[in-house]
């Protein structure tokens, strides 16, 4: 995963890439510790992580329902136009319809 958000990060914000502090340790306590607060759906293409959706639901006072924040959407560039991104935001709105 974390390598993955370097990507990420390096395409979108290369001066913030020596910035980034989340380390391994970091990301395994936050998407797989006890209580969980933050999600992410990982693609993969022949056992490779291609790229993720990092999430995590919210709640709308105003109309008082649940939601989801899309934090981050990467897919590695020479994997783009393959469907992959619209594959993950798929998985997202079926969660949102559930």
């Amino acid at each position: 995963m974390q390598q993955l958000i370097r990507e990420n990060t390096k395409i979108m914000s290369p001066r913030l890439l020596p910035e980034m502090k989340a380390t391994e340790d970091d990301l395994a306590g936050a998407l797989f510790g006890a209580a969980p607060r933050v999600f992410c759906d990982v693609a993969r293409l022949d056992g490779q992580a291609v790229g993720f959706a990092l999430w995590f639901y919210t709640f709308s006072t105003f109309v008082g329902r649940h939601g989801i924040w899309l934090e981050d959407l990467f897919v590695q560039p020479e994997r783009r136009g393959s469907g992959i991104g619209k594959a993950l935001l798929s998985g997202l709105a079926a969660r949102c319809l559930a």
